[in-house]
């Protein structure tokens, strides 16, 4: 995976972070486009069940678990807060990853913001650009309405061209 191919969406907590990242996915893909997420959360995720059978695996001691059938599989592997290169470098190739998250990673990114939330731009040389509903202070970053999916799409191709 080449850093030419990712993208960031970053901001403060329900700024609609995942829901730019889920329109952006459908604008890319509606152009013929594949494309990857990443998705970091602060917290312990767990997509398994306690009393599934993979559950139990983990439980039991498996490092790794994958879960396989029908039109999906899933890999569960137990490790401490994984860096963006090794998630990177597990993905299959696409055209795009787009990854929600990772605020301090140094990658492109746009920040999202609703409401009166401080700046991460201020602070992040790697915010290449704004989407919120008012215009930023910060008027030397490119900016978007947040609904403006197909511009922000648009910016992103040719960043990454």
């Amino acid at each position: 995976m080449t850093p030419s191919r990712v993208f960031g969406v970053t901001g403060w907590k329900n700024a609609g972070k995942t829901t730019l990242v889920e329109r952006l996915v459908a604008e890319f893909v509606r152009r013929g486009w594949r494309v990857s997420t990443i998705k970091h959360a602060h917290h312990d995720v767990d997509v398994d069940q306690p009393g599934r059978d993979s559950f139990r695996h983990r439980v039991a001691g498996a490092t790794e678990v994958a879960v396989v059938g029908g039109r999906r599989y899933a890999i569960m592997r137990e490790e401490t807060d994984p860096s963006l290169t090794v998630v990177l470098a597990r993905l299959a190739p696409a055209d795009l990853v787009l990854i929600e998250g990772y605020k301090r990673e140094a990658h492109p990114k746009i920040e999202v913001r609703a409401g009166q939330a401080p700046s991460l731009a201020a602070e992040d040389p790697n915010v290449v650009a704004i989407a919120s509903d008012v215009q930023p202070a910060e008027t030397h970053l490119p900016w978007f309405r947040r609904d403006d999916i197909a511009g922000i799409a648009d910016f992103i191709v040719a960043l990454k061209r």
